[in-house]
């Protein structure tokens, strides 16, 4: 069969989706991979794979109609030049008008996987509201063309009954992205206690309480290292260059920028921080877990699905500096407990995390 895999950020297919073509391909089916840069930069590195990668004219973050328009119409012309068996689409511009051109071509096994709601889905403000209201149009269409619809946590999903936009039978729930337990395995723990951040530098994300939190605790405890990983982004909350520099230049923090291979930065902390408002589930936050790492994160959609109370870490308020603090400075104290978190954490990642069994989830739901 050919499967069509749409994302408007082509280095996340590399990311979170790698792990599931793989499996595809295994499985004898031939996979086109569509994302929005170019084919010049990007051909070589799928065809590595065996994956035939195309690029697609879509704008991740932007709200021009007639923009979206045109990548609706470009995907139309995909879907009928190309004729794929299935689609899996993921993010909201390729999940909406991805499931629409293929239902307009024919295609009736669409499988859209909404890996969390961004933050206009649950923002507020009059311009959110009407933003918002847009989206709900789109993704009720985008459901109605759709066989099965994967939701990575319970909120999201309950989110969606609950506003009228899909029925319960058509959704199903996947553990997150999994994780590659043979790629990502405990290592030594280290000398000295260790924060780690890695992600998008997005407000949503809760990098200003991590970076806030830091502040503190380098006030109180010099030694500790509070490290971050991640690029700069489009997204409307992202943090901007000049409000990260004075956090590296008063020695806060250690930025490293965009990382290929994040298991360098994971081996030198000793608990991986999420302060994040929403997410579909944390693929870090699962990384960091299969390498033995206690967690602390938000009690929020996506993020509480990682840690169970006190047994592989905490879970914390959204926005709540203070108690992010707290729990960081407790771990601090207690290296004995941390250190007995982050063997949970691995358990945890075994037993529920497993990319194998998660892709395996997918490929029967897909009927592939």
């Amino acid at each position: 069969m050919k499967i069509a895999v749409l994302s408007s950020h082509t280095s996340s297919l590399f990311w979170f989706r790698m792990d599931m073509m793989k499996d595809f391909i295994e499985n004898g089916h031939t996979v086109i991979a569509l994302g929005s840069e170019p084919e010049t930069e990007w051909k070589k590195k799928f065809a590595e794979y065996n994956i035939d990668y195309r690029q697609l004219y879509v704008e991740r973050n932007g709200m021009n109609p007639l923009k979206d328009l045109k990548t609706l119409r470009l995907l139309y012309t995909f879907m009928k030049k190309e004729k794929p068996d299935k689609v899996f689409a993921y993010q909201a511009k390729t999940v909406v008008y991805g499931s629409i051109a293929a239902k307009l071509n024919g295609v009736s096994e669409v499988y859209p996987l909404i890996a969390g709601l961004g933050s206009i889905f649950r923002g507020e403000g009059f311009k959110n509201k009407i933003v918002k209201t847009i989206m709900k149009i789109e993704y009720w269409a985008a459901c109605k063309c759709s066989k099965k619809v994967f939701f990575q946590n319970q909120d999201d999903k309950n989110e969606f009954i609950h506003n009228g936009l899909i029925q319960d039978k058509k959704t199903v729930i996947i553990n997150g992205s999994g994780v590659d337990l043979e790629k990502f395995k405990p290592t030594i723990f280290p000398e000295e206690s260790a924060f780690l951040y890695i992600g998008r530098l997005i407000k949503d994300k809760g990098i200003m309480e991590y970076l806030e939190a830091c502040k503190e605790i380098k006030d109180k405890h010099p030694k500790v290292r509070c490290l971050l990983v991640g690029p700069f982004d489009s997204n409307p909350s992202a943090l901007k260059p000049d409000e990260l520099k004075p956090y590296i230049e008063n020695g806060v923090i250690e930025y490293f920028g965009e990382q290929s291979d994040v298991r360098p930065f994971i081996s030198q902390c000793s608990t991986y921080v999420l302060p994040s408002y929403h997410e579909g589930t944390p693929k870090t936050v699962l990384e960091a877990m299969a390498m033995g790492r206690s967690i602390i994160t938000s009690d929020a959609p996506g993020c509480r699905e990682t840690v169970i109370e006190g047994l592989n870490g905490y879970l914390v308020k959204v926005k709540d500096i203070k108690g992010l603090t707290n729990k960081m400075e407790y771990l601090i104290s207690n290296r004995e407990i941390c250190k007995n978190m982050g063997k949970e954490s691995e358990k945890i990642a075994r037993e529920k995390y497993d990319v194998k069994v998660v892709n395996q989830s997918i490929i029967q739901t897909m009927g592939l």
